[in-house]
Formats: structure tokens, sequence, C-alpha cells
């Protein structure tokens, strides 16, 4: 009986060595085809379905699932706008039309949407497996961001949503195999609210302070996502708002230049000098010495005209 025992549990160690020597093999072979070919190269599939086969759980290949579907999802286009930026780009090309109005060219990246939405899935998998990894998760709103453009409706829920899952965590984050801290998470935060308010579409804007207004509800000492309320109002022409969330920041962080800086654009679209004047003498008390340069010279251009 003991030799039946200790040939079964020989057999399962030489399984198991098999399948993790296999594994191993589809990685390098992985690794071998992207370094060559890039993510979505020919013979990726391939290897990635019979990886999936021998190591149906490998977080590598999981990832590279979602990246070879992901790229393969998408394609450039050239695409004509009025404006001289769109998504946050410059323009590849520059003509005029007919009429001799401007007409701007920009090339973005179009998804093919069948293909897009196999990678999304992939991606939760990813999250399923690794539901403590906060890069997969951006890795998820990073790709609505992608394939939304000037409309992020579904990467504005997403993004709120895993908010308001921080807010009642237990146990840190992991990020690319490290803890990370509320900092950190607040920090990335404020990078999605950057590249909502980067966007430029009066779809951006309102994710930019709706995630914003979140993110100070849950981070209250910092002021970043108060001074991106002020902002918004800032770009819908609201300068008494605006100047009301500037306030609230200088209240807590007097040396914030950002909040002085659009502060006295607010004030002279305005042409409110008095309080143009108040937030001059803060840039020159706080800012660099071009800051300070800058202020004594509209201070005095203002005095001059008393």
């Amino acid at each position: 009986m003991n030799k039946l025992l200790l040939a079964a549990f020989l057999l399962l160690l030489h399984v198991g060595a098999y399948a993790q020597t296999e594994s191993e093999r589809y990685e390098q072979r992985y690794d071998l085809l992207v370094a060559k070919l890039g993510p979505a190269g020919i013979g990726i599939e391939t290897v990635l379905n019979n990886w999936e086969k021998a190591d149906s759980t490998n977080q590598k290949m999981l990832l590279g699932k979602f990246s070879y579907l992901f790229t393969k999802a998408q394609s450039t286009e050239v695409v004509s706008k009025s404006e001289r930026k769109y998504l946050g780009m410059d323009p590849i090309l520059s003509l005029k039309d007919s009429l001799g109005n401007d007409v701007y060219y920009y090339q973005v990246n179009v998804f093919d949407d069948e293909l897009y939405g196999q990678a999304m899935k992939a991606a939760d998998r990813l999250m399923d497996a690794w539901a403590d990894r906060l890069d997969y998760r951006f890795l998820k709103a990073n790709a609505y961001i992608a394939y939304e453009k000037e409309s992020p409706y579904m990467a504005l829920a997403y993004l709120k949503s895993l908010v308001e899952e921080n807010a009642g965590r237990k146990s840190p984050w992991i990020y690319e195999d490290a803890q990370a801290d509320k900092e950190f998470f607040s920090e990335a935060l404020q990078e999605y609210c950057y590249s909502f308010y980067t966007i430029g579409s009066d779809e951006s804007y309102e994710a930019f302070f709706e995630l914003s207004q979140l993110m100070a509800r849950y981070f209250p000492d910092n002021m970043d996502f108060v001074s991106n309320m002020g902002t918004y109002y800032l770009v819908s022409k609201d300068y008494k708002q605006a100047l009301k969330y500037y306030d609230k920041v200088l209240k807590k962080k007097p040396s914030d230049m950002t909040a002085i800086q659009n502060a006295v654009v607010a004030c002279r679209r305005m042409q409110n000098v008095k309080s143009e004047r108040k937030y001059l003498a803060l840039m020159a008390e706080y800012g660099s010495e071009k800051d300070k340069m800058l202020a004594k010279g509209r201070l005095d251009a203002l005095n001059a005209k008393k």
C-alpha cells in the first residue's frame, strides 16, 4: 500500500513539474515573439492559446491575452477638425478649406468593437484572478479612455466605482508587486483628472469635475482636487465660483501657485482689479523669480492707473 501511495505521489510530482516546465517554455516563446514582433505579432495568439491550456491562471499569460486583443483591436485614421487641439493632441497637418478657414488634421486610434470587447473580457479575467492589483484596474481605466475619446462616460463610472471601493478597503493595493499607499492612490487619480481635463471636450470637463469632486470628499486634505474644481469653473467662465474654490485652496495652502495664477486669470477676466492685486501680492511672495517679476510689473501697471 505504501509503495502504491509513493508511486502516485511521484506521478503527481512528475505531472506538476512537466506542467510548470511547459508553462515556462510558452513564456520564453512569448517573450521572444513580443520582442521581435510586438504584442500582436504573427504567431503570438497561438502561443497564448497553448499557454492558456497549460496554465490557465498564469498572470503573465492573462496580461498577454489582454495586450494582444487590445493592440489587435486598434487601427489609425486621420480625422479633420476645426479646433487647434483635439483630445489634447496637436494636429499633424493644417490646411485651408475653400472659404479660407483653417482645417486641422489629427491621427487617432479607432477600435474594432468585437476585438475591443474581447480585450475587456480578458482584462476582467486578469482582475478576477488578481483582485488586489491596482495596476490592472488602471489598465482597464486606460482602455476605456482610449476607446471613448471625448465622451468618457464608462471611464468616469469605472473610476468612481474604484474610488468607492478604495474607501472601503482594509488592505493596501498592490502596484507592480509593491504596496500602494493612500497617497499613491490619490496621486494616480489626480492623473486621471488631468487626463479628462486634457481631452478638452464638454463631456470630459464634466468628468474632470465629477471625479475631482468625489476625490475631494474622500481626500479632504488634498487641495489638488479642490483646485481642479476651481479650474472647471474657470473654463466654464463662472469666475466668481472659480475664485471660491481657489480661496479654499489658498486658505489651507497659501503658496499654491496653480491656485494663485488661476485666480489672477479669473480676476483679470472679471476686470476685478481689487481682487487681482490681492492674488498678485501672493504671487510676488510665493512665486519663482520670474513670477515675482511678472507680479511686480503688473502691480506697477495697475497702480499707475490710479
